[in-house]
């Protein structure tokens, strides 16, 4: 049997050492232990039975091969961990080696529950993302998208980090805390985005918390985690403030949205927004927007859209392409609307930094030609089509007729996956 104790981040109840930073390991499995694995904090604070090996994590390979060892032989094996070891932790990958049968799994207090305890919130409506060895980009997308997200960190994505990446989303604060459970030296700061760039933080940082606190309390939730999924989409232009239609239809929405992909960790873009209303769909599934608008008064409607969805769009004020040079962070996805003698520099500049997707829509069939050379040109894989539908439309008499939409040419490129991993992030 494997027996896996969390040390309960943030209890505060003693280690069996008078520490007061961890939750005692039980005696009666300290006692039987054959193999002792853990961090080496953990390792020291407990009284080990004489006689029994001790293995201080570093590579999970290793630990596992031993622990492999001692199973065949029947022999009781003690894995020490902090916090809730089936939340993000070891249990994952003792349970895919082992079999979740020969676990016993006594859990403590996650590092995520004990953050949210000490500044007073609820976390049910939180999204808790990991940065431990995965790449920070998907967690700085989940921040920019959800008003209260908790981020697990890891050498290289801790709070310096976060916060470098986040300083252009003015309305986070970041809550950074450090030694979680250990009554010296503890410490849980509220620090902006830049104040946390500006910092070294050490190798104490338990979890970070990213905050909108204007939304930070939330509705009453049903179901934890990520916010609920839309029940539709391809909303109706109804549901947009727009000026005199010059929206994207419902129809090529629709089809837009199914080539985009948003999800949550992505980032898209929404260039030529006009209205937003792509922008707006994309957040609506959970991925992080930006929207690019050259007229003032389409920045405010995209603003207005924005809210009146509950999402979060940042809105960039300029003309691409020279705007986009603005943006740091390469998109996973980009919707190109609108049009122009710019629109294939627009489409070719977009192309150039999409990790996977660009979709460009177009009513006017002399710009296809120069947007399909620049996807390609880009080394995108080009298709399209033209959409054209008949809405039902009353007629006098309760009588319907078919009331035809303008035709729209839609476009979109896709990145071969062996030459993704060239784009800069």
């Amino acid at each position: 049997m494997i027996t896996v104790v969390g040390t309960g981040t943030g209890t505060g109840t003693g280690t069996g050492t008078g520490t007061g930073a961890e939750a005692p390991v039980p005696p009666d499995v300290l006692a039987g232990a054959a193999l002792v694995v853990g961090g080496r904090r953990h390792l020291d604070a407990a009284r080990l039975p004489e006689g029994a090996e001790r293995i201080v994590l570093g590579p999970l390979a290793p630990a596992l091969e031993t622990i492999a060892e001692y199973v065949g032989k029947e022999l009781p094996v003690l894995v020490l961990a902090s916090g809730d070891p089936g939340f993000f932790g070891i249990v994952r990958a003792l349970a895919e080696r082992f079999g979740s049968g020969r676990l016993d799994v006594r859990p403590g207090v996650s590092s995520v529950a004990a953050a949210f305890a000490r500044i007073g919130l609820p976390w049910d409506d939180a999204v808790v993302v990991s940065a431990h060895g995965r790449d920070l980009r998907t967690a700085v997308n989940v921040c920019r998208a959800h008003p209260k997200t908790a981020v697990l960190t890891g050498p290289g994505a801790g709070p310096a980090e976060l916060g470098a990446a986040l300083i252009a989303d003015g309305d986070r604060v970041l809550v950074v805390a450090s030694a979680l459970g250990d009554p010296e030296r503890e410490r849980v700061e509220r620090v902006t985005p830049a104040e946390a760039a500006a910092r070294g933080w050490g190798t104490a940082v338990s979890v970070v918390l990213c905050l909108d606190e204007a939304r930070a309390l939330g509705a009453v939730r049903t179901v934890s985690g990520m916010p609920e999924r839309p029940s539709g989409w391809a909303l109706d232009e109804g549901e947009f403030a727009h000026r005199d239609s010059m929206i994207t239809k419902f129809e090529v929405r629709a089809l837009a949205l199914a080539r985009l992909g948003p999800r949550p960790g992505d980032l898209v873009w929404d260039v030529g927004a006009g209205s937003g209303s792509v922008a707006v769909e994309c957040a609506r599934l959970g991925a992080a927007v930006v929207a690019v608008e050259k007229t003032p008064d389409g920045v405010g409607r995209i603003r207005a859209n924005a809210d009146a969805h509950g999402v979060d769009v940042r809105v960039l004020h300029g003309e691409a392409p020279g705007a986009l040079s603005g943006l740091a962070d390469d998109p996973d996805a980009v919707f190109v609307g609108g049009g122009g003698r710019e629109l294939p520099a627009v489409v070719e500049a977009c192309a150039r930094r999409a990790r996977r997707t660009v979709v460009v829509a177009m009513a006017a069939l002399d710009r296809v030609p120069a947007a399909r050379q620049a996807l390609t040109n880009a080394g995108l894989r080009c298709d399209g089509v033209l959409l054209q539908s008949s809405r039902l439309a009353p007629l006098p008499g309760d009588v319907t007729r078919l009331a035809a939409t303008n035709p729209v040419f839609l476009l979109w490129g896709v990145r071969p996956p062996a030459s993704s991993e060239g784009v800069t992030a």
